[in-house]
C-alpha cells in the first residue's frame, strides 16, 4: 500500500505546467492545451523514470564518504519535537 505522501508526490508529478512547445506544423510556439498534457505525461512512465532517477541519486550518495555534506544529510535523524504553532518574527 502506497503511504500518502507518495500518493500525493505523484499527483503533484502528473499535475504541473510545461513551457510552450514548437508546433512541428507551423513552427510556431504554443501553449500546450490539457489533454496533450495529459496525453504526454499522465502514463505511469514518468512516475517511473523519477523513482529509478531518485533511487540511483541515492546509491550515490550512499557510497559517499561519511564526511560529506550530503551523505550526512541523508542519514542524518533529528532529534526531538519542533514548537507547535507559527514561528516567531526576528
Amino acid at each position: 500500500m502506497k503511504s500518502s505522501r507518495s500518493q500525493r508526490d505523484e499527483h503533484r508529478i502528473r499535475v504541473f505546467t510545461i513551457e510552450p512547445m514548437r508546433d512541428e506544423v507551423t513552427r510556431e510556439w504554443r501553449n500546450l492545451h490539457n489533454e496533450e498534457l495529459n496525453d504526454l505525461y499522465s502514463s505511469p512512465k514518468i512516475v517511473w523514470v523519477i523513482r529509478s532517477r531518485r533511487m540511483r541519486w541515492a546509491g550515490h550518495v550512499s557510497r559517499m564518504g561519511e564526511r560529506r555534506g550530503v551523505y550526512r544529510v541523508l542519514v542524518w535523524k533529528p532529534e526531538g519535537k519542533r514548537p507547535l504553532g507559527r514561528t516567531r518574527r526576528r
